[in-house]
């Protein structure tokens, strides 16, 4: 056995059961040996592709993502997909070949790309190569994306022994790599206390959190505390009567005004950041801010905290937990957990029962549930009652108003047609730009394993390899990706590979026929758009050139063919090009450009 052998067989034994990638002869032995030990290959059409889909497929379904690469072109191919996956702390490890010598064409700096974009990278040597691919493995376990550099020379270098044998050897031999002890009793105590304190607590999880809903929940009853999450944890806390859904830019008017009013917000695995706190304006200026996370560099790195806890986050749950003095919980006051509240959670607490204008039809759209004759509430900005500056919100422009029967669809409308069109069990992926709000806030998914967001890094263009690296790893549910038109042109190759796997994928394009984000973000100021305008495209005949049935949406009506689509028997994927209405841009966008 080979060094590339003995990598392909090391990985299935330790628990790989699918591997993405596009192959080269850098890679060609080490993918077929893990398709000799067993795992499942997956071919994409490009590079970035393969390490998305690796990512979703590792954020999915709690296995480490594998992707196998040619060195060099191949590698930094891949760049883009391996800084997501760096910056969302995704398990991945990717196997990459590599030239050692500065005079190939081949030849890069591998090590230095990974270091200089958050990965770990690793050279395997010929002496220890089931010692340092165990050794990759359980650092990417930890959170961590790994470079493993395959040497060409080095893959193809006998191996001693038996494999097996020496897998157990590295397994039993290799330290533990663990989150640390947890916190200290007087930071529980301290914890304690505050939870007791308080009465208006809000727990807003994120990604830290996704395997910990029990815990949560559990010490959220105990303490009224009402639940929110980060964009990355939607639907964490489905089902629940206090459930916010998402805090910050896409929150809803009354999750922002009831965070808002919070004399207590804890953020369990969840960073704190500018999307999640509003730059901060969600924060009031007396409550009390903890953050509870598993990396102690994460602690406090976007606002000041009043307490900061080290550990796992179901675990550090527990902990408070069987801290709490029974006695005080039953005489608590509960807070926010009121019937009155449940009431207006029940009639106010999604998106789709606020009303809004139809940018399509001109029309007021009102399920009679929200707030009537506040039609601006969409926005975002009026939910508390007496907003600060930076979410005061400006009229909307006469001039930007379309006109009724403009043959647009408002992306709202889309949004909701769509979710009372699709079947509960889901599993949307969403790409980055001016839409991407409409699907995370307009749709609901059953958990957090039914949304997939891969924007750590804000680059367009992976969303549809997300979509099929969560379609892979949730074959029980219907696939849904969100695009915009510039990413999904951007990673239109990958429909070939959603055609060839048979996915019954559903792909909405919210196709505004430019880059929306720039459109918005510099078109107020009179700049000239010349660059970030196209011309029309019909991207429903280049999905059927691809082998997709599709269809072209511009008013309510035509969302039927969706319905017919669904009725069976979903042979091929169908693709959405829908042509929305952009009358103006999107307001987690305008906060979003404040951070640059």
């Amino acid at each position: 056995m080979n060094v590339a052998e003995a990598v392909g067989a090391t990985l299935v034994r330790l628990g790989v059961t699918t591997a993405f990638g596009v192959v080269g002869s850098g890679n060609f032995h080490v993918t077929n040996a893990l398709v000799a030990a067993g795992a499942r290959y997956v071919a994409a059409r490009h590079e970035g592709g393969a390490a998305t889909m690796a990512d979703a497929y590792a954020r999915m379904s709690g296995e480490v993502g594998v992707v196998t690469v040619h060195q060099g072109p191949g590698l930094t191919n891949a760049l883009t997909g391996l800084t997501e996956a760096a910056k969302s702390r995704t398990p991945l490890l990717l196997l990459a070949g590599e030239v050692t010598s500065p005079r190939s064409n081949f030849y890069v700096d591998q090590a230095a790309l990974a270091t200089a974009v958050g990965a770990l990278p690793i050279r395997i040597t010929a002496g220890s190569a089931v010692e340092d691919t165990v050794n990759a493995h359980r650092i990417a376990l930890t959170g961590r994306t790994v470079l493993l550099n395959l040497p060409l020379d080095v893959q193809a270098a006998p191996v001693a022994g038996d494999i097996v044998s020496r897998g157990i050897e590295a397994l039993v031999t290799l330290p533990e790599l663990s989150a640390g002890s947890g916190p200290q009793p007087d930071e529980i105590d301290q914890f304690v206390e505050m939870l007791l304190a308080a009465r208006r607590p809000v727990f807003v999880a994120g990604r830290g959190a996704r395997r910990a809903r029990t815990e949560l929940v559990a010490l959220a009853e105990r303490v009224g505390a009402l639940l929110a999450t980060s964009a990355v944890a939607k639907g964490l806390f489905r089902g629940s009567t206090w459930d916010l859904d998402i805090s910050g830019g896409f929150g809803t008017p009354l999750a922002t005004e009831l965070i808002m009013d919070a004399d207590l917000i804890v953020g369990w695995g969840c960073a704190l950041n500018m999307w999640t706190m509003r730059h901060g304006t969600l924060i009031g200026p007396d409550t009390a801010v903890v953050q509870v996370d598993q990396d102690a560099a994460a602690i406090g790195v976007h606002r000041p905290l009043t307490l900061g806890l080290v550990g796992d986050v179901a675990a550090v749950a527990r902990q408070t937990a069987d801290q709490l003095d029974p006695r005080s919980v039953l005489t608590y006051r509960m807070g926010y957990r009121s019937p009155r509240l449940a009431e207006r959670l029940a009639r106010e607490g999604r998106w789709r029962d606020v009303p809004y204008e139809d940018w399509g039809t001109g029309e007021i759209c009102d399920t009679g549930n929200g707030r009537s004759g506040d039609s601006r509430a969409f926005e975002g900005k009026s939910a508390p009652e007496e907003p600060t500056e930076e979410l005061a919100e400006e009229p909307i422009r006469e001039e930007t108003k379309a006109p009724a029967g403009s043959g647009r669809i408002d992306p709202r409308t889309l949004s909701i047609g769509l979710d009372d069109l699709l079947p509960d069990q889901r599993i949307i992926a969403t790409d980055s730009g001016n839409f991407m709000g409409y699907p995370a806030m307009f749709m609901d998914v059953p958990d957090e394993c039914g949304f997939v967001f891969t924007q750590a890094f804000q680059s367009i263009g992976l969303g549809l390899a997300t979509a099929i690296g969560a379609a892979l790893a949730r074959p029980d549910r219907l696939p849904v990706a969100a695009l915009g038109d510039g990413g999904a042109l951007m990673g239109v190759a990958e429909l070939e590979t959603v055609v060839r796997l048979g996915l019954p994928m559903v792909i909405v394009v919210y196709d505004d026929e430019a880059y929306g984000a720039e459109v918005h973000h510099f078109g107020p100021d009179g700049s000239p758009l010349d660059t970030v305008v196209f011309p029309p495209a019909d991207l429903a005949a280049i999905a059927r050139g691809f082998g997709c049935d599709a269809l072209t949406v511009r008013h309510k009506e035509d969302l039927a063919g969706i319905a017919e689509w669904l009725k069976g028997p979903r042979a091929r994927p169908l693709l959405v090009d829908a042509k929305v209405a952009a009358n103006r841009g999107s307001w987690w966008l305008e906060e979003a450009f404040r951070g640059h």
